[in-house]
């Protein structure tokens, strides 16, 4: 892994974090949210699958902060 890539996957982990967090403060869990480890300069962000309610509860939760 080159050190651009190390550095992406950094990112990519610090956003995991903060996301993890603003969604438990909001009482959603994510359980397979991470690292998409197979592309580490892209740093993308695997939300993986959710129950529909949970996918509810966060689209609930993107509204209201919208407003």
């Amino acid at each position: 892994m080159t050190n651009a890539q190390k550095s992406g996957t950094a990112k990519a982990s610090g956003a995991v974090e903060v996301l993890r967090g603003a969604l438990t403060s909001a009482g959603i869990v994510l359980p397979s949210l991470g690292v998409d480890m197979a592309s580490p300069a892209l740093n993308l962000i695997n939300l993986g699958r959710v129950r529909a309610d949970v996918a509810l509860k966060l689209a609930d939760a993107i509204c209201r902060g919208r407003s």
